[in-house]
Formats: C-alpha cells, sequence, structure tokens
C-alpha cells in the first residue's frame, strides 16, 4: 500500500488540470484516450477541445462526414484511430443508443479499444478495479521494482499486467491509474529523470541499484523503410488544381494528396522531370515543369521514412476534375502536404 499512497499523495499535488480529468462522461474520456495514443498531452489537448466543441456528444460525431473528421485530427496521425473512432461513434450511437458499455469486457468490444484503452474507460468513468497498462507504467513498474524483463515480449505484458493489477488501489482505481500515468509523464520520465526530488527514492529498487537509466529493457526495434513520393501538382489554364483520395489500406488512407510519382531511390531533380515528360495526364503534356523547393522534405512515421518533394506542372488548357484552391483546402490531406500548401513554396507557384 506504500507504493499506492506516494503515488496517489503525489497526484494530488502535482497532477495537471487537463479536461478529461474534471468528467467521468465515458464519451468524453475515450475521446481523450483515443487521441493521446501515442501523442503527447500538449499536443492531443488542442485536439481534443475543438473535437469536443464541435461534436459535444456521440450522436454528433456519429452524424459527422468522414471527412470533417479526418480534417479536424489532420496532423495528430495515425489516422486509422479517427476512422475507429467515427465508426465505433456510429455503432455506439445508431446501435447502443448512445449508452457505452459500462464494464471492461464489454468495451474491449468496441473498434479501436485494445485492453489499455478499455482499462481507462472503465476505471475513469465506472471506478472498475482495473489497471492501466501503458508505456509510463510499464517505465514506473520497472523501476521501482526492478525488473528487467523484456518489454517488447508479449509475455511480459502479461507479467506487467498482472503486477499493475496487484499493486491497484482497489478502493479508488481511478484516482491510483491517473498517478500512475502522470507519474511516468511528469516524474519518472525516459531520460535524465529528477530522481533526488522523487517521492518514490527511498523505495526505488533502480535507484538503490543504480539501473535507472538501464530500465525499462526493450530490445526489439522496429524497421524503419525509406519511400521516395515525388508529388505534382497539376495547375491548369483556370488555375484549378488536381487532388485525389487515397484509397485501400496503407498510410493516410481516405486523405488527399496530389498526384504522386513514386521512385525506388532518391533521383536527381532532372531524372525526376525526365520522366514526368513521358507521363500523360488527361491526354495533355505540361507546358512547364519545375521543382517547388530544393531540399527534400523528410517526413518521419513509425515504420516509414518518407523522402517528399514537390514537382509544379503547368497546363496550358484546363483540366477535367480540377477544382479551386478555395475548396481543395477544406478537404483533410497529410500533415506534410497541408503545411506544403501553406508554405510560400506552393503560393509563389
Amino acid at each position: 500500500m506504500e507504493f499506492s499512497n506516494s503515488l496517489i499523495n503525489w497526484y494530488l499535488q502535482n497532477k495537471r488540470d487537463l479536461p478529461w480529468r474534471n468528467t467521468d462522461n465515458p464519451y468524453l474520456i475515450w475521446l481523450s484516450e483515443i487521441m493521446l495514443q501515442q501523442t503527447r498531452v500538449a499536443q492531443g489537448l488542442p485536439y481534443f477541445l475543438t473535437f469536443t466543441a464541435t461534436f459535444p456528444t456521440v450522436f454528433d460525431l456519429a452524424n459527422a462526414k468522414e471527412e470533417q473528421v479526418l480534417k479536424l485530427w489532420q496532423g495528430l496521425g495515425y489516422y486509422s484511430r479517427a476512422r475507429n473512432l467515427h465508426a465505433t461513434a456510429k455503432y455506439i450511437a445508431f446501435e447502443l443508443d448512445g449508452k457505452f458499455p459500462s464494464n471492461y469486457k464489454e468495451l474491449l468490444k468496441l473498434k479501436g479499444v485494445g485492453e489499455y484503452t478499455a482499462a481507462a474507460i472503465a476505471s475513469f468513468s465506472y471506478n472498475e478495479p482495473v489497471a492501466v497498462l501503458d508505456g509510463n507504467v510499464f517505465r514506473v513498474l520497472s523501476r521501482y521494482f526492478n525488473l528487467d524483463s523484456d518489454i517488447s515480449l508479449p509475455k511480459t505484458k502479461t507479467e506487467f499486467q498482472q503486477l499493475a493489477q496487484e499493486v491497484l488501489n482497489k478502493n479508488n482505481p481511478a484516482l491510483f491509474n491517473q498517478a500512475i500515468m502522470e507519474f511516468g509523464a511528469l516524474q519518472c520520465v525516459p531520460k535524465n529523470p529528477n530522481c533526488t526530488s522523487c517521492d518514490l527514492n527511498t523505495s526505488c529498487a533502480a535507484l538503490q541499484y543504480k539501473k535507472v537509466t538501464e530500465l525499462p529493457v526493450k530490445t526489439k526495434k522496429t524497421k524503419v523503410t525509406n519511400r521516395y513520393l515525388n508529388y505534382l501538382v497539376l495547375k491548369d489554364s483556370d488555375s484549378n488544381f488536381i487532388v485525389q483520395k487515397r484509397e485501400g489500406k496503407g498510410i493516410w488512407e481516405n486523405l488527399y494528396e496530389f498526384p504522386v510519382l513514386e521512385t525506388q531511390s532518391l533521383l536527381s531533380e532532372k531524372e525526376v522531370i525526365n520522366q514526368i515528360k513521358g507521363m500523360q495526364f488527361y491526354n495533355k503534356k505540361p507546358s512547364e515543369i519545375l521543382i517547388l523547393h530544393n531540399d527534400v522534405i523528410l517526413h518521419k512515421l513509425s515504420h516509414q521514412h518518407l523522402n517528399i518533394r514537390f514537382f509544379a506542372l503547368h497546363f496550358d488548357s484546363k483540366l477535367p476534375d480540377s477544382k479551386p484552391l478555395t475548396e481543395i483546402v477544406k478537404l483533410p490531406f497529410p500533415i506534410v502536404i497541408h503545411n506544403f500548401m501553406a508554405s510560400n513554396y506552393f503560393y509563389s507557384y
């Protein structure tokens, strides 16, 4: 109980004032938890406020168009979260009459809701005594109890989940779960934690054995592939542009982009332009081709590094299905393309 009480006491003195902590509304808690997956609080907070203002209830979210949801999500990344969020909102609104499942096992059945998210909603909304296990909790438990099991292995997750459940304050699981996650986010941080000011330093095993920097152990590394995307910004005689929706599975599903020429390696500017010259666009040839900036834009995703360039193609006639910029900017784009469209490079074209 000392561990649990120390964490809760620390939390009550140091917690951040965040909007999803001032409610037990499962809709708001679910929304915040989905947004904060693989996203820092500072980044996710503005999105949460925008979403809750635009979609104050699960019915509002369910009745929205997917493009509107993706547009508001633009910049958060991992867009499958937004698509799952929208699908689950429809299911809850239209199949469950707007009522969220009220326990951990039923919450797990929702699309896009895994063990951590189900535990968070169950404890924060319904005070169900089920422990959360995220990256922060892994780190706190591994250091405090000096556990050097590899957290990238499935069997280790089971080990840590059992430990988290054992130390959980069963009388106030919501408060304890918030406390241990906040402790990992603010005090027991990944790099250079200030152990001298830590409320748990007298009982932390990793500190005692000088192993804080070594824990938690994670040996599995994500394999990263490089891709080379040359976006073709087609502009016709009416100063309209061509954009297309990404279909199928893969990165940026259902987001918009310019036509793209993907190559196996990083080609020179001249080599890309020569390839473009050999392409047909609506049985038309561009009157001018130029690169819109000299540097390759490196955009890092979890499993892919995208090497991106933008080439301008001007046409002296109207192109079918072209759209004015005022209409295009309302569509959801990957943030790297959105940022480019907002830059001087694009507007000087």
